[in-house]
């Protein structure tokens, strides 16, 4: 049994979804503390040739809640418009705009203001648009021992879940033992995702944009090939 555990991001990177594609349960880690300037409510994309962050507007609130316990803005979906909008403007006329639109605007105007159901909701709708099976899990809704932190707790949900192969992307290398896992009998691979080049619009290539652009300038039989363009890498 393959586990993967990640926050849930706001329209991720490819290597994202290739994690989600590697495992056979994908735990989406929405009840630990929101990181302030992370991924979690933003992400990059194409916008007059260069990386441009769009972001989802949340709650001024106490950023050491979790995840869980944030909220958009009262006026969300007048906000989330704008970043549809935006999305329409730049994305025009890319190949695969028709393709694409839909799924995202479906998405931008989901109802709940949850910022963390807000996001599992797109992360399920684009894993659906792929045909991208993994099961996914909330780790909110797990019964898991709480006062647990960091490695510790990532062991104990992979014991919960009867996890022999625990799954993680290549960023996380430097917060996790091998050998710890490997006395609870679990493998460690980290997801390395290879070069992924493909034809943007007119200028240099910008890599490592939001899902969005992945979509926007490839067919779905090549961004679902392009899940599995990755390798996995031991300590």
């Amino acid at each position: 049994m393959k586990v993967g555990i990640m926050q849930p991001y706001l329209f991720p990177y490819i290597g994202y979804f290739q994690t989600i594609n590697a495992v056979d349960k994908y735990v989406i880690y929405d009840d630990v503390q929101f990181i302030k300037g992370g991924w979690i409510n933003r992400n990059r994309l194409l916008i007059n040739g260069k990386a441009s962050m769009v972001t989802l507007k949340i709650k001024k609130e106490d950023f050491k809640l979790n995840i869980n316990e944030i909220f958009l803005v009262d006026n969300f979906e007048y906000e989330n418009n704008k970043v549809l909008k935006s999305i329409e403007l730049v994305y025009s006329r890319a190949p695969y705009f028709s393709n694409t639109i839909d799924v995202i605007r479906e998405i931008l105007t989901y109802k709940d203001k949850n910022l963390s159901k807000f996001i599992i909701n797109s992360i399920v709708e684009i894993c659906k648009f792929l045909d991208v099976n993994t099961e996914l899990i909330i780790s909110s809704q797990l019964k898991k021992d709480t006062s647990l932190k960091a490695e510790e707790k990532v062991i104990h949900i992979n014991e919960i879940l009867g996890s022999d192969t625990y799954i993680n992307a290549i960023g996380g290398m430097e917060l996790y033992s091998k050998d710890k896992f490997k006395e609870q009998g679990i493998d460690l691979f980290f997801v390395k995702m290879k070069e992924i080049k493909y034809k943007q619009f007119n200028g240099d290539f910008i890599p490592n944009l939001s899902i969005i652009d992945v979509l926007m300038f490839n067919s779905k039989e090549e961004v679902k090939r392009l899940l599995s363009e990755y390798e996995l890498v031991r300590i």
